[in-house]
């Protein structure tokens, strides 16, 4: 899907996905084959090198005893360590740095960045960034990266956080755009709804970017109100503005009590056409 949305011309920046993804050791190597930049998050027991690994097939005998090996083997200066104990180490220096303005005032956190060495499903040794979050709580977030070596510290934190907008999104398609109300029992009914909920987000994304673009809101509302960033229009607020141009009837009973019983007839008749599948099933 993501080598195939580049083929289309899709401009992105980067890639960030979950630990259900990121823990893929092939998926993040694909990746960087494709020279698709990433920040992939891991979980706490992922096992990272410090020092750079050597994997292939040794010589000799291991210790000189024994048959020469057929298999290939790592050696390590240093055995493998979980990313949570990276995190832990007295040389992992934190630092604050600020990602973002928003709307409810600056994002700011401890971060830590470390060149760490992993190991892909073919035996190949990639160098990759590993990159801490620590929350308010407390508890502290990983995530493994292919950008450059050279990068700076404030652009791999902002890739970092990155993935906040996509669950954002998520949460507006739920929430706004119906995407939690499916009630079906096939995949397809399930794209159906789908196709639906992605045609009311993208409505409700160029609205927002045409009201940005057509509408822009007057420089002194910012030092009236002496904030740094105004908040921009919501699905929400889109979804607001059609419920008064797109009202919803006013039934009268009879006509309530009529849609009422043409909703139970049909439910009567899938209920039937269900029952006269499961007969013919052996």
């Amino acid at each position: 899907m993501i080598q195939q949305a580049k083929r289309n011309g899709l401009p992105f920046e980067a890639l960030a996905c979950d630990d259900l993804y990121g823990r893929v050791k092939w998926f993040r190597a694909a990746l960087d084959r494709d020279q698709i930049i990433y920040m992939a998050d891991v979980p706490a027991n992922t096992l990272v090198y410090l020092e750079r690994p050597w994997v292939g097939v040794p010589s000799g005998p291991v210790g000189g005893i024994g048959r020469p090996p057929t298999q290939p083997q790592v050696r390590a200066a240093s055995p493998p360590v979980m990313v949570a104990d990276v995190a832990r180490r007295d040389d992992t220096q934190r630092c604050t740095i600020r990602v973002r303005v928003t709307e409810r005032g600056e994002i700011t956190g401890p971060f830590a960045f470390h060149r760490v060495w992993t190991i892909s499903d073919n035996g190949t040794v990639r160098e990759e960034w590993l990159a801490m979050r620590w929350e308010a709580d407390g508890d502290c977030t990983y995530s493994l990266s292919n950008a450059p070596a050279d990068v700076s510290m404030d652009r791999l934190a902002l890739l970092k956080c990155t993935r906040y907008f996509g669950e954002r999104s998520h949460q507006d398609a739920k929430s706004e755009a119906g995407w939690d109300d499916l009630q079906a029992r096939t995949y397809r009914a399930w794209e159906h709804h789908l196709a639906l909920t992605v045609l009311a987000t993208w409505f409700v994304a160029q609205t927002k970017l045409d009201w940005a673009q057509q509408g822009p809101r007057d420089p002194s509302l910012a030092q009236e109100f002496a904030v740094d960033v105004l908040p921009a229009l919501s699905m929400a607020n889109v979804r607001t503005l059609l419920r008064s141009v797109m009202p919803l009837p006013d039934l009268t009973p009879d006509e309530a009590a009529q849609l009422v019983a043409k909703h139970l007839v049909n439910r009567t008749r899938s209920r039937k056409s269900r029952m006269k599948t499961r007969a013919r099933s052996p």
